[in-house]
């Protein structure tokens, strides 16, 4: 089977790694700020829904991971159990105590802005369902949503520059995600802002050289901000931007973004992160070949590239837990088609 072809085997195996762990509490991460002795509390105590896979942001795009491979296979041998799993986590008093914790002081950059925008991605995901069970989930998750939109509505204003690591913390792949939700949720005021916050920070940028990986990135600073713009700008503006951003693409310049990350230990839970770099460039060189048409030389150029990546970290989407928790959502990212 291709590695580049998401099939229903392969969304079986995606949902059979979720499911191992979004309900797996230990070993646990979490990024929780004390303010007294009430504050210690186990993992499942203060997430209700979300306490597994090793860290909140992994255990929320489990779920999204989940609800779209259940989306696209409906009749996968696992779909029963998401069912079940969802019937039983996406509740509106247990949503209701993930609300209650994000209100409690010192506690605003919580997951700022990965873990925001992948929930995010989880509601826009949830609500493309179409079951009665499926809309009852939705609703229930709209709480949530609600809260991390206002978090980026407060935030991006006074966001005066953005993050370029290849890390949690980068600006462009929150803007990437939050987006679609606001695209899906027809959320004008989140899409407006988005949209303005992306053209102030990188509009004027030009000639990258795209000085990476960095040793931890599971994301490519250069290809993720592209992404971002190709998002957010039409068409002829995008093609304009990406000339004077990334001009020597055809040459296969700059070549680090064309060779995959080596990982040497991926029980070292840093350096794992390589195996997701390469798969989320994958990701980036697919979406951005689809924005050329057919006769551009930079297309092919891309879809080799992106498949070069995928060979070097499909194999290992599997394995050693500090991969497992979270690699096959970066997987399903790089196989689903664009609008699926």
């Amino acid at each position: 089977m291709s590695a580049t072809t998401l099939s229903g085997e392969m969304a079986s195996k995606f949902a059979r790694l979720a499911l191992t762990h979004v309900m797996r509490e230990y070993p646990n991460k979490l990024d929780h700020v004390l303010s007294g002795p009430l504050d210690l509390k186990e993992p499942r105590d203060l997430h209700p829904v979300f306490f597994g896979s090793f860290d909140w942001h992994s255990c929320v795009h489990g779920y999204w991971l989940l609800a779209t491979v259940v989306r696209l296979f409906p009749d996968i041998r696992e779909a029963r159990e998401i069912e079940k799993l969802f019937d039983t986590q996406l509740t509106p008093s247990k949503i209701e105590a993930e609300v209650d914790y994000l209100d409690q002081p010192l506690r605003g950059t919580f997951e700022r802005p990965y873990g925001w925008a992948w929930l995010l991605m989880l509601a826009a995901e949830l609500s493309r369902h179409e079951s009665t069970n499926a809309r009852e989930r939705s609703e229930a998750l709209q709480p949530l949503a609600a809260a991390f939109t206002d978090c980026f509505l407060a935030f991006l204003p006074k966001a005066t520059y953005p993050t370029r690591v290849g890390t949690h913390f980068n600006s462009s792949f929150a803007v990437t995600l939050a987006f679609e939700y606001a695209e899906v949720a027809n959320n004008n005021a989140l899409r407006t802002l988005l949209v303005q916050k992306a053209r102030d920070w990188y509009s004027k940028d030009s000639d990258c050289q795209a000085w990476e990986p960095g040793g931890d990135d599971f994301l490519s600073p250069a290809l993720m901000e592209a992404e971002c713009m190709r998002r957010v700008l039409d068409e002829d503006d995008f093609s304009r931007w990406l000339d004077r951003f990334l001009p020597q693409l055809g040459v296969r310049e700059p070549i680090t973004l064309f060779q995959p990350a080596t990982v040497s230990d991926r029980s070292d839970g840093k350096i794992a992160h390589l195996d997701g770099l390469n798969l989320s460039r994958a990701w980036c060189w697919r979406s951005i070949a689809a924005s050329w048409p057919a006769s551009d030389p930079r297309r092919s150029i891309a879809l080799d590239t992106a498949e070069v990546h995928l060979a070097a970290s499909m194999p290992h989407v599997a394995g050693d837990y500090m991969g497992e928790h979270w690699l096959a959502t970066f997987a399903l990212l790089a196989l689903i088609k664009p609008g699926a």
